[in-house]
């Protein structure tokens, strides 16, 4: 059966940049076997298990930076006191802080792009606008950006931060649009995350595709096509700029 054209022409890809273009997920993995290589305690306890737990508590206080509530620095140490808290009740500040540090030398030092991602943003460059709508940090994401080699591809970068909005709200949606002078309608949207990428940008009108790399079960098919990685990347640019 031959795919249906959308009705408008699309001129701007915008993307959700961790765990969609900036591999995330990998960078806190080998945060965390750093760690666990450096405390005993931590090597009884499978990596899976440490990074599910990790990963809980990342998103219940990434939220608290976003409003502006912690810094970037307080919520990782109290990511680790809280991490420790939970296999031992005497934890030492000194034992928080150097795990904070260790994790992050660790995260830094393991940045890399999602599989895929450069080559598919090659093949974009010359096709369509792109941008990046992220919630976080805007000198976060920009290093994020120029450590992956990501920079050249990307029109404009859109943060939370700046523009006082988090994703699924309209207003950085919105702003993205703005920003790339283009309507909804001429726009399609990629991330990772259901509600703050999927849903935000199809409350706005905008078409989306969502990467599900790590097989979870989509909650409705009707909203937005599924794809599990930019590989192949023809097929997947195909896709993404026929979403409808």
């Amino acid at each position: 059966m031959l795919k249906t054209k959308p009705p408008y022409e699309t001129k701007a890809v915008l993307f959700d940049l961790d765990d969609t273009l900036f591999d995330h997920r990998h960078s806190c993995r080998c945060g965390l076997a750093a760690i666990q290589q450096k405390f005993q305690n931590l090597q009884e306890i499978p990596l899976d298990e440490l990074e599910e737990d990790y990963m809980g508590l990342l998103n219940e206080l990434h939220p608290m930076v976003l409003r502006g509530v912690l810094s970037l620095e307080k919520a990782r140490v109290e990511r680790f006191y809280r991490l420790f808290s939970q296999i031992s009740e005497d934890v030492s500040p000194t034992t928080v802080q150097v795990s904070a540090e260790c994790y992050q030398q660790a995260y830094r030092a393991a940045r890399r792009p999602v599989p895929g991602a450069i080559p598919l943003l090659r093949r974009l460059r010359p096709i369509a606008k792109v941008a990046i709508i992220s919630n976080n940090l805007v000198e976060e994401q920009r290093e994020k950006l120029k450590c992956c080699g990501l920079v050249s591809f990307i029109d404009r970068l859109v943060v939370s931060e700046e523009v006082g909005a988090i994703k699924p709200e309209p207003a950085i949606f919105e702003e993205a649009l703005n920003r790339l002078q283009c309507g909804a309608e001429e726009a399609v949207m990629v991330g990772d995350s259901w509600k703050e990428d999927i849903l935000g940008a199809h409350g706005v009108g905008i078409r989306a595709v969502w990467l599900n790399r790590y097989d979870r079960p989509c909650p409705d098919q009707t909203i937005a096509p599924e794809i599990n990685s930019f590989e192949p990347v023809g097929g997947v640019l195909d896709l993404i700029l026929t979403a409808s």
